[in-house]
């Protein structure tokens, strides 16, 4: 079959298909006039992820924030979100709720299940933007408004209390924290101020720099006593072998010369007074007495010299064993000030340690204290529902679109299905395709005589002779 063909079958049942067609666009037309009304009330809030009241508030990025927005419809859609709502429009106490909830006999509170009767007809979206769109369906356009505003109230009030509920618990669990963080930081000052007062040390303390000063000035000290000590014990060792006369110091010693050169002149004197003068003459002994004086006196002279150089020996040994022994009581005191200073280090680390925990948990605590008494969120209606003035639906014009497409539809289908059962002629095409027959003739269609002015007469048409 042919386009051609199927338009002359349509043409030959169009009845069929205008009462399918016309019956089609009439059950739809009845079936939008018997649907429910339903009306849609729309409420639109700004999210803003930066809040204004939080002391760590900070610009997410892009794809965090639309994590954020996503979780911020599903918490919309959350059954807390519509217990609130039936709290606050006290949908529970309705006597038509009530009594339907008793007759559904479902489990749980009527709370929950008008919660749960409400969550089917919200819709939630947004788009790119900070921007959410809360809509609600009801058959009562008062409702659907009432019902939209209840949900962004409610959900306003569920994402304060997410806010500050966990703050506060936090803010609670951190003043906890901090009555022992602060006792323990006391208890190590306690211990750094008590050694500080055991052992002499001040906050500024540098004793250790100067008893380090005078272990340095002693050990120079006591290595040049040690080097006069050597020096004075190798001189005293060495008298034993030298004669005293011989000695650096008797012969540096100006007394000493001068007296050897006054025993020589006397010498000289007295072996002139020999030559002239017997033993005994007065004048010869008292020249001879003069000698003897000098050179004892030289003597004496001599001899204390080699005491000063024994007793300088005895002295340096002396200074040099005291200086020993200053030097290993300075080196103890130093050893004992660098234990006392490493363990007051340390006592001080402790007390770093215990005042940085207790300052961190401190501004935590300061932190969650202030924002768990947050009144405010971050997200602001932008524009409140209405009441609609038209229902959402049913749509009529789309339905009675739909009806038209699908009685058209039908009424072409029902044409082919019939065209194909119970086959007509009704061309000449036909009869010269499906009978092989030749033509003959053909029929005008037959007017009245009184429209065309006499009888009405065939039309013979050529045919084969």
């Amino acid at each position: 079959m042919n386009v051609q063909q199927f338009l002359l079958a349509l043409r030959g049942r169009f009845w069929i298909f205008l009462s399918l067609l016309c019956g089609t666009v009439a059950a739809a037309v009845i079936v939008t006039m018997l649907l429910p009304r339903t009306y849609e009330a729309t409420v639109s809030l700004l999210v803003d992820n930066r809040d204004a009241q939080s002391l760590t508030a900070a610009a997410q990025p892009v794809r965090e924030q639309m994590g954020y927005m996503q979780t911020q419809m599903d918490v919309i859609r959350s059954e807390r979100v519509a217990r609130r709502v039936v709290e606050d429009l006290k949908l529970a106490q309705d006597p038509g709720a009530k009594s339907a909830f008793a007759a559904s006999g479902a489990p749980g509170s009527i709370e929950d299940w008008i919660a749960g009767g409400l969550l089917p007809h919200l819709k939630v979206e947004t788009s790119q933007s900070s921007v959410i769109l809360i809509t609600y369906g009801a058959g009562d356009p008062r409702s659907a408004a009432a019902i939209a505003n209840a949900f962004a109230r409610a959900y306003m009030e569920v994402t304060l209390n997410l806010r500050v509920e966990p703050s506060k618990q936090a803010a609670s669990w951190f003043e906890e924290q901090l009555k022992g963080l602060r006792k323990d930081f006391e208890e190590a000052q306690g211990r750094l101020a008590a050694f500080q007062k055991q052992h002499g040390i001040i906050a500024s303390d540098d004793r250790v720099d100067v008893e380090n000063a005078r272990l340095a000035e002693l050990s120079t000290q006591a290595l040049q006593a040690q080097n006069a000590t050597f020096d004075a014990e190798s001189k005293f060792r060495a008298r034993a072998s030298t004669p005293v006369d011989s000695l650096p110091e008797v012969l540096s010693n100006p007394l000493i010369q001068t007296l050897k050169a006054q025993v020589l002149t006397g010498e000289s004197k007295l072996q002139e007074l020999s030559t002239r003068l017997g033993p005994n003459h007065p004048e010869y002994r008292q020249q001879k007495s003069e000698v003897d004086a000098l050179r004892a006196r030289l003597n004496a002279e001599m001899h204390k010299v080699v005491a000063s150089v024994e007793s300088a020996a005895r002295q340096s040994r002396a200074h040099t064993s005291d200086l020993q022994a200053a030097l290993a009581a300075q080196r103890e005191k130093v050893v004992q000030l660098r234990d006392a200073r490493d363990q007051s280090l340390v006592l001080m680390r402790d007390v770093d340690t215990a005042q940085k925990a207790y300052e961190a948990a401190l501004q935590r605590y300061l932190v969650n204290k202030v924002e768990s008494g947050a009144s405010q969120t971050n997200v602001t209606v932008l524009n409140a529902a209405a009441e609609p003035n038209r229902a959402a639906r049913p749509k009529a014009a789309l339905n009675i679109a739909l009806g038209v497409l699908v009685g058209l539809m039908l009424g072409l289908g029902a044409v082919f299905l019939l065209e194909l059962v119970d086959r007509r002629v009704r061309s000449t095409a036909d009869l010269e395709g499906t009978l092989d027959a030749p033509l003959l003739g053909s029929l005008q269609p037959w007017q009245p005589s009184g429209l065309l002015g006499g009888p009405a007469s065939p039309r013979a048409l050529p045919g084969p002779a």
